[in-house]
This record gives C-alpha cells, structure tokens and sequence, in this order.
C-alpha cells in the first residue's frame, strides 16, 4: 500500500450518449457495475477511503457504493475541474498526492495505476498525466509535446486546431497531482472554450508556466483507458473484461471449449477441470465445483453446483445442486430449488420451490413445485405438482422410494407417503399411505361396434 495517496473518482456527468435512465455508471459490465470496477482498482492503492463525485443520478450512485466511499455533490455540471473543486474542502489539507479518474474506465487494473504513482514520485512531477497512443484518436483529449518532448498541455477534441487534431497521444484523464499545488492551479482555471467549462487539464499548462515540472506516463495497453460513453463502448468493454475473466478461469484449471462465446461474470467461482462449452451463460454469485460439464445453452445465474455434474442446455436461477447431478436437456432449475446428490432432472422438467433428495429421477415434461421429495423416488413423464388454487401455493410432501405414475397430476396439499405408488393417469387429491397404490381416474368402458353409428363421408 503507498501511503499519502488520495483517490477521487469523478462520477457525476450526465451519460447523455447512453440513452438511459440510469446513471452512466450504474451501467454492468460483465456483472459488476462500472463504478465498482474502478473502486476495485483504486482501493489498495490508499489505506484512505476515495472520494466520489457525484451529480446526475447522485442518489442512485451513493446508494450503490454505499460505505466504500466518501461522497462530493456537484449539483450543476460545469466540467472535470468543476468537479475536482467539490473536494477541495476534504482534500485540502494534504501534503500527499491525488489520484483523479473517471468512474466509467472500468478496465483499469489496480498494477497500472500503481506503476502510475511510482513513476509520478519517482519523477518529482507536479502533477503527472497517464496517456495512451490511440489507432483513432476521435474524442479524445489530445497531449501536445515541446520540441524535448515534455508535455505543454492538453488540449480537447472541441477545441484542437487541425493539426492536434493528428496527434495519437491521447489524455485517459487519469491524473496524479501533487495535492497542494491541484488545488492552486484549479484557482486559476478559466472556462474560455466551446464549452464553457472548466477543464482539469487547463491546470498543466499554469503549472507549467509556473514553472512546475509536468509529466506523462504513457499506458503500455491502450485497452485499459478506453472509456464507456455509449452502448458501443459499453459492448467493447464487456468483451475485454469477459476475456480477462475467461483467461483467469483457464489458468486456474477451468477448461473453456469456445472462450469467444461463453459469457461469465467477475463474481462466479469455478473449480478446476470443469469444462464449459460454447455458449455458455453463467451470472451473478454462482459457485460451481470440480469436473462439471456444463454443455452448450446452458444459463445458470446466483447457484450452486457442486462436484461431478452435467447440466445439459438448461436454465438454472438461484438453485442449489449437489454432487453428481445431472439435469437437462431444456430443463428449468427455478428459484428455492434444491437437488441431492445424483438427481437427475431430465428433459423439459421445471422444478420451483421444492427440495428433492438423493437419487431420485423426474427424467421427462414434468413441472414439481412446492414439493419436499425423498430419497430414490422415480417420478413419471408427465407429472405435474397442482400448487396453486389461484389464490394460494400448497406444498406435496413424497416419501422416500415413493413411484409416481406417469401422467399423475398431484392436487396439494398432498402427502404421498414412504413407498406408496401413484398408478398411471390419476389425479390424486388425498394423501397416499405407505405401500398403498392410489388409482383415482375412470374406469375403462368399451363401447362396443361404436364405428358403425358414426357418420361416415
């Protein structure tokens, strides 16, 4: 940890470009919002909490981070300087140095920014810029260079004649300042531009002229600057974040068939010699073991599988398996779903609500919710938990070895004890005891020579 290090994150512009709602960086990029992706980086650089600015969509933002950081309201929006003047009050009476950056370049990692602040106090720079040398410049604030290569100012797209207009230095408006001397040039700060705002980067050049020394460090990936202002960017850094994510899981020992297609958030852990094929969703707090194989089309969001399962083509939303399950193909894990070790949930069974113990099969077209089912219990194709009345959910209780009949619809409340066994076709409304066989459909009438009083063409 580098000690006398401030960090403000500026995070209160409106985000027009996105066309939405929401605040620019309350925007997810591969599970995490933006903001958090650049509190991650910045926090072990300081033992001091950052400090974020905040305006358009203020309440929504500090709601969010909550205690991760202190908060600055800047309540009408009139530039990046503007912005940096909000903390003065906090900041004002250190002696250390302020590392300034936007809350919507969340593919900055906390090793980069911390060379960042070594090479600035190594240099003895007033305030040092971290650059990038960018293929299309288009948007970017330009560094302009004397003749000995020390950097003059930065000069903004709006307002760089034609020929800065063809420097490939750009500014990723990350800044380290010494902290003093922010605060005294930001006095002197105009905002004479197409704007009319006040540019942070307009302190270099009074720093300079006040003969302080001004430095840039220039970023060895370009990738890591690039910021989120519309949904376009915000595709590109969801892919360069997927990307880490993915590298990361496969050095680990996670074997990822098509890394291009297969979509994991930052917050799922996997265990090694789980192999992940194409097409693979997997989201939010999921935790998944060893040597699983979750096959092509499967999205699987806030669950839990453990060791030695196969989810085939499925969807499963906040369930928890155990070890040796397999489930699918097309089959629906729901919220409250609970499966013992060697379950298998086959093909275009939903399961909801219900907990389902070990070794029992639901192989084909069944729907259990509500349900607390025991131990080596076979459940036919078919099946359907009848849960709810319209107006309530009513829970079926199965026991232990139990067999459902195919096609039995189960009217809850119900209890189906140990060993009992539902015939084919029966609508059950009452409880099945022990070793009993429940029968409840019409019985068989053949009506005999019925196609000769049928109308024939």
């Amino acid at each position: 940890m580098i000690d006398e290090v401030n960090v403000l994150v500026l995070a209160a512009g409106n985000g027009s470009r996105m066309k939405s709602s929401a605040p620019k960086v309350l925007h997810e990029v591969a599970g995490q919002m933006m903001i958090d992706w650049v509190l991650d980086a910045v926090e072990p650089l300081s033992k001091n909490k950052p400090i974020t600015v905040i305006g358009v969509g203020a309440d929504s933002v500090q709601a969010h981070v909550g205690s991760r950081s202190e908060f600055v309201l800047q309540s009408e929006q009139l530039g990046t300087g503007h912005a940096v003047q909000q903390a003065q009050s906090q900041l004002e009476s250190s002696h250390g140095v302020t590392l300034i950056m936007s809350g919507d370049t969340p593919m900055f990692r906390s090793e980069t920014l911390s060379e960042f602040i070594d090479e600035h106090k190594r240099s003895n720079n007033a305030v040092t810029v971290l650059t990038a040398i960018a293929d299309d410049p288009t948007g970017y604030g330009r560094i302009v260079r004397a003749d000995d290569d020390t950097v003059i100012k930065i000069v903004e797209q709006k307002d760089a004649s034609v020929t800065e207009r063809r420097i490939r230095e750009v500014n990723t408006g990350v800044y380290i300042f010494d902290n003093q001397l922010l605060f005294e040039s930001l006095s002197q700060v105009k905002n004479n531009n197409a704007q009319g705002e006040y540019y942070l980067p307009d302190t270099l050049d009074i720093l300079r002229q006040s003969g302080h020394q001004i430095g840039a460090y220039t970023l060895q990936n370009f990738t890591e600057s690039q910021g989120v202002n519309d949904r376009v960017a915000l595709s590109v850094a969801n892919q360069v974040m997927h990307e880490r994510i993915n590298h990361q899981l496969m050095i680990a020992g996670v074997e990822l068939v098509d890394p291009a297609s297969t979509f994991i958030d930052a917050t799922v852990i996997i265990g090694q010699d789980t192999v992940i094929e194409g097409g693979v969703t997997i989201l939010g707090q999921t935790v998944i073991g060893k040597n699983n194989l979750i096959t092509q089309g499967s999205r699987i969001s806030d669950s839990f599988i453990g060791d030695d399962s196969v989810i085939t083509s499925s969807h499963l939303e906040s369930a928890r398996l155990a070890n040796g399950v397999t489930v699918g193909p097309y089959a629906h894990l729901r919220p409250q779903t609970n499966l013992g070790d060697h379950v298998h949930i086959g093909n275009f069974v939903e399961v909801k609500q219900a907990t389902v113990a070990a070794n029992t099969k639901a192989g084909h077209l069944t729907y259990i919710g509500n349900a607390t089912i025991g131990e080596d219990v076979n459940i036919g194709a078919g099946t359907i938990f009848v849960n709810y009345d319209g107006v309530n959910k009513f829970t079926t209780v199965v026991g232990d070895r139990a067999f459902i009949g195919s096609n039995t619809k189960i009217v809850a409340p119900v209890n189906i004890a140990t060993e009992a066994i539902t015939a084919a076709g029966s609508t059950i409304t009452n409880d099945v005891p022990g070793h009993a066989m429940a029968i409840a459909r019409a019985r068989q009438i053949n009506k005999e020579n019925f196609w000769d009083h049928m109308p024939h063409k």
